[in-house]
């Protein structure tokens, strides 16, 4: 009796424990059911932010290509500008020589007639030519008074037709100028349109940023609020069936202790096997990885700050203002565009940098914490930082030289 008895309760106990198990894996899969159905909701949102982000990033790519292509366009045409300007400087040059010959000429033709006056008229001079002596004196001086007037007007319309041929030369170069300067315009403006469409999606990508990561945020939140929603209830129903367990087990050890009350000691002896507590702490590890990158950080060299040199740079700078701009002007006191100044200044210093902008990005290195003498740049134009978030420019023509207010993308030190 005490064998049927033992094997009695060791039956309820095991199915006590695989009922248990049944029931916490019903519960398992429950939990993960509910998890699958609150996850699809913020994949949905967080895949469609993440799609918008990416259109959006195709769309600044898109206009930073435009953007480079807008740079590279104001770069040639601030080339072409210089060039164009030095060679209306030099027809300027060589127009001024021209007139100056044909002054020259005139008043030499204005001394040979007077002097031919002088000694005599038209009529006096036919009579030189008329008692010059034989016929061969007679027509030697004929022939020098008409090579007379020949070279003067030959000459004369000669310089003439240079002067007319440099004017030409001048007014053609001029108005490619112009069309230049308008294209130059035009495309400043686009990149200034460019520059602010470029910012508003930079705006528009990073607020998505904010907006995945606040959707990854809830979807994590909820998903950890409906983990431990599941976790207590699977909890408190182990424990009810827990209690339940115990209570049916306690009832049939009542029973057994009732029916079998004449072996009471012996029962209790061979059935007291003591109650095994199972205890299941469940405990989610979750793993997290925290990858520590160490940026190297190869920075670029920076050349030291040369606190005379830029005293220098920023003292010729100073020294010019007032004068007028000139495209491809680099001559101090005279004519400057931006370029020239900039070059010029830096010679003073000692300092030998290229003559356009573009050259002088190239060559120079970025710097952040900008000093008095280094070079404010955007595309197509440099100036003279003097600190304070001024700048010394010759800022376009129909404009001279003057202290404004900082324009810039980069600052560049030589």
């Amino acid at each position: 009796m005490m064998h049927i008895c033992g094997d009695i309760d060791i039956k309820i106990r095991i199915g006590g424990k695989m009922k248990l198990k049944r029931v916490g894996s019903v519960f398992l899969a429950t939990a993960l059911t509910c998890s699958l159905a609150v996850t699809p909701v913020f994949a949905d949102e967080i895949d469609d932010l993440k799609n918008q982000k990416e259109a959006v990033q195709n769309e600044v790519s898109s206009l930073q290509s435009q953007l480079n292509s807008i740079i590279s366009k104001i770069t040639e045409l601030e080339n072409q500008l210089i060039e164009t300007g030095e060679e209306i400087s030099q027809t300027e040059e060589d127009l001024k020589v021209a007139q100056e010959e044909e002054e020259q000429q005139y008043e030499a033709m204005k001394l040979r007639i007077k002097y031919m006056y002088e000694n005599g008229s038209g009529t006096a001079t036919m009579e030189k030519v008329l008692t010059s002596g034989d016929m061969s004196s007679m027509l030697t001086q004929a022939e020098y008074s008409q090579q007379v007037h020949d070279y003067d007007r030959e000459k004369l319309e000669e310089y003439a037709a240079t002067v007319q041929k440099v004017e030409d030369l001048q007014t053609s170069l001029k108005e490619k100028q112009s069309q230049l300067q308008q294209s130059q315009t035009e495309f400043e403006a686009q990149q200034d349109e460019l520059d602010a469409t470029i910012q508003e999606k930079s705006a528009e990508v990073e607020d998505l940023d904010a907006q995945i990561d606040e959707a990854v945020r809830k979807a994590a939140e909820e998903a950890a609020r409906k983990a431990e929603e599941e976790r207590k209830r699977q909890e408190e129903e182990r424990k009810k069936q827990e209690e339940e367990a115990r209570r049916q087990q306690e009832a049939q050890q009542n029973h057994n202790n009732s029916s079998n009350s004449s072996n009471e000691s012996a029962g209790e002896s061979g059935g007291n096997s003591g109650g095994s507590s199972n205890s299941n702490s469940n405990g989610s590890s979750g793993g997290s990885s925290s990858g520590s990158s160490s940026s190297s950080g190869s920075s670029n060299f920076v050349p030291d700050y040369n606190q005379s040199a830029g005293q220098i740079i920023v003292s010729a700078a100073y020294s010019q203002i007032g004068v007028p701009y000139v495209w491809g002007g680099s001559t101090p006191g005279v004519g400057l565009d931006c370029s020239g100044l900039v070059q010029w200044c830096y010679r003073q210093a000692g300092i030998s940098i290229p003559r356009t902008s573009g050259d002088i990005r190239a060559a120079g290195t970025v710097v952040s914490n900008p000093q008095p003498g280094d070079i404010c740049w955007k595309p197509g134009h440099v100036a003279i930082y003097i600190g304070n978030g001024q700048m010394i420019e010759a800022p376009k023509p129909g404009m001279t030289v003057r202290v404004t207010s900082v324009r810039v993308v980069d600052y560049i030190r030589f």
